[in-house]
This record gives C-alpha cells, structure tokens and sequence, in this order.
C-alpha cells in the first residue's frame, strides 16, 4: 500500500511500533521513494523522534515530527490541532495533508519541538484531569451538588485557565506584586487539605500542590503574587533567573469583561 505514496503517516502507541512498521520486515521503508515523507503523529519521546528520523534519513528518506492535539471527536469532524516540527521546505509539502486533517497547524520549528510540547500538552492535560477529579470528589464529600461546584469553577480562574489568563498578566511580565499572594493560596490549600482530611476525600494533586507553596513561602515569596511558584520551580530546575518570554506579543484576554 506504501509504493508510490506521496506521505506515509504513523500514528501509534509506541516507538517500538513505529520502528517496527517502518523498519522491521516487509516495513514501510522498503516500499517507498526518496520523495516520500513519513509524518509521525504519534506521542512519543524528542529522542526517540530523533531516533527514528535518523534511521529514515541513513535511507534518503525525510520525515515530519507532527503529534495532534485534542480529541477523536475532533479527528473526526477533521479539527485537530497538528503541531508540526521539522524542515521549512518538507512542512510546506506536507501542509495539504495537515488542511485535511485539521484547522490549525503550529510551527513548532525544529524537527523533535512538536513531541516535545506534545509531551508538556499532554502533561498538563492528564494532570488537570487528575486535579478535576480530586475537586469534584471533595465537593460531593463536601455535600455539595456537583453542578453547583461546576457552575462556580467555570466561573473564576480554576475553571477558565492559567495559561490565558494569570500567567500572560502577571508572572509572564515579571510583574509578581500580590493579586493573590502565595501566603494565602498557600493558607487556603491548607483548607482545602483539612476539608478533605475530614471528608475522606484523597487529593494527592492538592498535596504535591502545597509543598510547592511551602517552598515558596519558605524562600522568602508569602507576599507575592502566587504564580512566583513558577520562578521557584525554574530556580529548582536550573534555569536562568530572567524568563525568556516577550510579553509584547500577548493580546489582552479578559474573561470577566
């Protein structure tokens, strides 16, 4: 089925099954040219991208770093998101694919960036879910209605999302003064942490939360703003204390207009 085609596109679980198909016997790489592009659209590690380029390219054989954002109801109405890395001139061939495959693609620039933030997307994806879990469950344990506890959460930030709203408009533009301060969000974690101890409730998310505020706390950041977690956990990780982020380029985002 591989012979002639233009794009071959893989989309499974693992490397070890993308390698398998494309190098293993009978495997997609001896039935096509050199003008071939393999898209790789599965979730898989940066290394293992680089891998399997490598291995594509020893043939003469390019190849486009392209995971998908959102879900198979999007895939369906053909609306995913295709986060594409890889040669200038090998995306702009592949672009045609992406239109009908999507109704966005993101240059993600370098061949191994689009698995990356992949990997981060849907890190933060799953821990949400998590997190979502954990506060519905303490809110029925609670005896609240789980509607009433939805209605509130969509409207204030928990709902809506830092990363539209207090990241850009404050610890993004080195502005740290308090909107909310660490002290407090690190008093009202302990709230939720006794509600929950009461209830029975397991919030593991909320747990791991309050040792990263308690680590603020104790270097000295209770009265700032509480996104100046994020510049603790980049101090944590090593990296220089200036963000490399031009906050020129954000639109402002109001929800609450």
């Amino acid at each position: 089925a591989a012979v002639d085609a233009a794009f071959v596109v893989t989309m499974l679980p693992t490397a070890g099954h993308i390698e398998q198909a494309l190098f293993g016997k009978g495997g997609v790489s001896e039935a096509i040219g050199p003008d071939a592009i393999v898209v790789n659209m599965s979730t898989i590690l940066p290394e293992e991208t680089d891998r399997i380029a490598n291995s594509l390219s020893e043939r003469g054989i390019a190849m486009i770093d392209a995971p998908v954002g959102r879900s198979a109801i999007e895939a369906a109405r053909g609306a995913l998101l295709i986060l594409a890395s890889g040669p200038p001139n090998v995306l702009k061939a592949a672009q045609p694919l992406f239109d009908v495959m999507g109704n966005q693609t993101i240059d993600c620039g370098a061949l191994g960036n689009g698995s990356r933030v992949k990997v981060i997307n849907n890190f933060m994806g799953v821990s949400l879910n998590a997190l979502t879990a954990e506060a519905l469950t303490l809110a029925e344990a609670s005896g609240l209605d789980i509607r009433l506890a939805l209605e509130v959460m969509r409207g204030t930030i928990a709902g809506i999302g830092h990363m539209r709203v207090t990241y850009p408009n404050k610890v993004l533009k080195g502005d740290l003064a308090a909107g909310f301060p660490v002290d407090l969000a690190h008093k009202d974690l302990g709230l939720a942490l006794q509600l929950a101890a009461r209830t029975n409730a397991p919030i593991f998310m909320g747990s791991a939360a309050a040792q990263a505020y308690s680590i603020a706390r104790a270097g000295g950041r209770g009265r700032q703003d509480y996104t100046a977690i994020y510049p603790v956990l980049r101090e944590l990780a090593g990296l220089p204390e200036e963000i490399p982020y031009d906050s020129s380029q954000d639109e402002e985002y109001n929800p609450f207009k």
